[in-house]
């Protein structure tokens, strides 16, 4: 939300699936190590910077 793309455009620039990015926002499904990275990059981030605040 913060980078203003939606779950398409996000899905797209991971190279992931749509469906797939809003199961891992619902919590219904476990992400990767590898696509964690993906949407790092995505998102112009580090992992690190991904995972900040998750508990």
């Amino acid at each position: 939300m913060q980078r203003g793309l939606s779950q398409e455009e996000l899905a797209e620039k991971a190279e992931l699936h749509r469906t797939y990015i809003g199961m891992i926002e619902r919590g219904e499904k476990n992400i990767t190590l590898i696509n964690i990275q993906k949407i790092a990059k995505a998102l112009v981030i580090t992992v690190d910077e991904l995972l900040k605040g998750i508990t």
